[in-house]
């Protein structure tokens, strides 16, 4: 199927469910050729590859992927490079949240999202990026948050770990420029029908501040002027323009994907 990126070939991390699946499924209905379904799940992503193939008959292989360990990380880089020939997209997706109270919240545990959530971004960016700049081409979108923008309530390594991805991605974004690569960061709101809340989200929030589900959903509902979550849709959308040449003059930016909840 031809889409504004035929051709390519790409990498989602995280990509065996959720938003993650949700954008190698877009990547694969916008042309990808070929995409590397990368994650800790390898069962899942194994199912997810061959969900591709069969429905949108692109090539898909799985790898099993801890983003924070860099020889599964230039493992990943690898086998996209040596089944595709490129590495032209790659959607640095993993990520994990772990909330609690900054008073009580175990140090391991905020080490933990730190180590994921930047740590592996930074190896998965890094592995990507020197195969991008021998092709002199490429881009690297990092799935951020809205909370990369705003600190979050009882949410201090989840917002410490992507306030430092927009460095990075800034950085990377500078750095890589003279070797033709783009580099960008994506700022969803709140998936509130997503796997991440429905999971686990939920119930983390409802019990760190004391509420209930339903008055978890209302109260992310009521804080967004548009009225409403954000979608997979709705990322996808900003990722699909971003890896595109409609955006071949951007790179470095955070594009906040809100409803208006976040407008900096």
């Amino acid at each position: 199927m031809s889409g504004r990126l035929t051709g390519r070939a790409a990498i989602v991390t995280g990509g065996a469910q959720g938003l993650g699946e949700a954008l190698a499924r877009r990547l694969a209905i916008e042309g990808c050729s070929g995409i590397v379904v990368a994650d800790r799940n390898y069962e899942r992503a194994q199912q997810t590859a061959a969900a591709l193939k069969a429905e949108h008959g692109c090539e898909a292989l799985a790898t099993h992927t801890d983003v924070t360990d860099e020889a599964q990380v230039a493992a990943m880089v690898g086998a996209a490079q040596g089944a595709f020939g490129s590495v032209d997209i790659l959607i640095a997706n993993a990520g994990i949240l772990i909330a609690g109270d900054v008073l009580e919240i175990d140090a391991a545990k905020w080490r933990t999202v730190i180590d994921v959530n930047l740590i592996g971004y930074f190896l998965c960016a890094q592995a990507a990026a020197r195969v991008m700049a021998e092709q002199k081409r490429g881009v690297i979108v990092q799935i951020n948050s809205k909370s990369g923008k705003k600190g979050s309530f009882r949410n201090s390594a989840y917002a410490s770990s992507k306030f430092g991805g927009i460095g990075l991605t800034q950085s990377l974004a500078l750095d890589l420029a003279p070797h033709g690569v783009r580099v960008h960061a994506v700022c969803p709101g709140n998936l509130l029908d997503g796997t991440l809340w429905q999971d686990s989200l939920y119930e983390q929030y409802a019990r760190t501040q004391g509420l209930t589900i339903e008055e978890v959903r209302r109260k992310y509902e009521s804080q967004v002027p548009l009225g409403r979550g954000c979608t997979y849709e709705d990322v996808a959308n900003a990722v699909v323009f971003l890896c595109s040449d409609e955006a071949s003059y951007m790179t470095g930016q955070a594009i906040n994907v809100t409803g208006g909840q976040e407008m900096r």
